[in-house]
């Protein structure tokens, strides 16, 4: 899938200290453990992360944002204890039920990134309607990273790109890091300015390693259910503050002896 044509290159999209991230990444962690500090299953804790993903992707654009990727559900979840796996499973039907027409509604496209593969023929059949019902929209852009990882998406990509040279449609030297970047996962979106990991955990947990090479990562200690848009607004805050040079130094710094 191409990029879009309004896709910000590197240098062009939050370069500098003082401006806001156009693409921010979150990991939703903490669930578990907020339900367990309440006395109550690590289930009911899944659900109110669903609580706060709508918080955040209501307040997202209103910050400045123009991209937000969620990780939802990773590649290694399918690890965890079978009641956990089927309510995991079932997080996307309750998101998108209670909140796919106001995503509809105002201008928001959906994305399901990861693999459909061990999904429920009902699951798969919620992700292509929200894709499909919000495919127009161009205010605002929600990737939702569901059984996604990000040594997969990295395979995936290369597996794709083998295919077209055992086809004879290309050939190994045909291979750059931006044609390689556009058949992963996001290509319909720029890499992370941002990415976000609240919980107090200061660890990627194999999410968009690829599109990570330039992000700024800011940790926050606070568990995902009761993430706000004013923890959003302290972690844009911080990234303001940054200084991305994408390797390159700064002219004054270069020319420094010190």
């Amino acid at each position: 899938m191409a990029a879009q044509e309004n896709t910000p290159t590197k240098g062009e999209a939050s370069g500098a200290a003082g401006t806001a991230p156009l693409h921010v990444a979150i990991v939703m962690d903490g669930n578990g453990r907020w339900a367990k500090r309440r006395g109550l299953p690590r289930t009911l804790g899944h659900r109110a992360g669903v609580e706060a993903l709508k918080r955040i992707v209501e307040a997202a654009p209103t910050l400045g944002i123009r991209w937000l990727t969620v990780f939802g559900f990773s590649t290694e979840n399918w690890s965890r204890p079978a009641a956990e796996v089927a309510e995991l499973m079932a997080l996307p039907k309750r998101y998108f039920e209670t909140d796919l027409a106001r995503l509809e509604r105002e201008g928001v496209r959906v994305r399901v990134i990861g693999s459909r593969e061990g999904l429920s023929r009902e699951l798969v059949k919620i992700c292509a309607e929200a894709e499909a019902r919000t495919a127009k929209n161009e205010v605002f852009d929600l990737n939702v990273a569901f059984n996604y990882g990000g040594k997969a998406d990295i395979v995936d990509a290369a597996r794709r790109f083998a295919e077209e040279v055992a086809a004879g449609r290309a050939s190994p030297a045909d291979l750059t890091e931006d044609g390689f970047e556009a058949l992963l996962a996001t290509a319909a979106s720029p890499p992370p300015d941002l990415i976000v990991r609240p919980s107090g955990e200061q660890r990627l947990s194999n999410f968009m390693l690829w599109q990570a090479a330039y992000a700024e990562f800011i940790f926050q200690d606070v568990l995902w259910p009761d993430y706000s848009a004013e923890h959003l607004q302290a972690a844009i805050a911080e990234f303001q503050t940054r200084n991305r040079r994408y390797g390159a130094v700064a002219p004054d710094d270069a020319l420094a002896t010190g």
